[in-house]
């Protein structure tokens, strides 16, 4: 009997393996959930300290405050959908369980992916760029598979008020 999984476990081109689509997956449907043991905070710091890694790599997700499921242990093949500037999934906790479900059509032979979004506490430190180095290969990848930092609010309320003085300008050359 064939399988009736729309995903598959294969080799990736984004990093070491990947799930791929078996079948065209539409819009809105609910792929696979993310398992594996459930953990606290201080047990997956103990596991990974990322600190001391040459390069990231964890299958930690965070369900709540007090609770990290590491699909290292006991985990399916959703511990291998990479992360993608450009994703076409997306994984989100509903009744502390992880979901990952698709953002867009998916054509099959596809690789799945969502955007990790990590985030890491305190100021940001030059060599996070080759710890959290992103080789998703989009066309608008931002170079590293943390959260996009927010740009500070002096500069964000600077950028707001460009276009109010380039209007100003305008108004006062007619």
């Amino acid at each position: 009997m064939a399988s009736t999984k729309a995903y598959k476990v294969a080799k990736s081109p984004i990093a070491g393996r990947g799930v791929f689509a078996t079948r065209p997956i539409k819009k809105g449907t609910r792929i696979i959930e993310y398992v594996g043991e459930r953990i606290t905070p201080d047990e997956a710091d103990r596991r990974y300290d990322d600190d001391q890694m040459e390069t990231h790599h964890t299958f930690l997700f965070i369900v709540d405050d007090e609770t990290i499921v590491d699909a290292a242990v006991g985990g399916n093949a959703a511990r291998y959908i990479n992360h993608s500037c450009d994703p076409n999934c997306e994984a989100a906790v509903e009744d502390g369980r992880i979901w990952v479900s698709a953002i867009k059509d998916i054509p099959a032979g596809a690789e799945l992916v969502y955007d990790y979004a990590y985030e890491r506490a305190g100021r940001f430190q030059k060599s996070y760029w080759d710890l959290y180095a992103c080789r998703c290969g989009a066309r608008k990848c931002r170079g590293i598979i943390l959260k996009k930092p927010k740009p500070p609010k002096r500069a964000a309320a600077k950028q707001a008020a460009r276009p109010a003085r380039k209007a100003a300008k305008r108004a006062a050359a007619r």
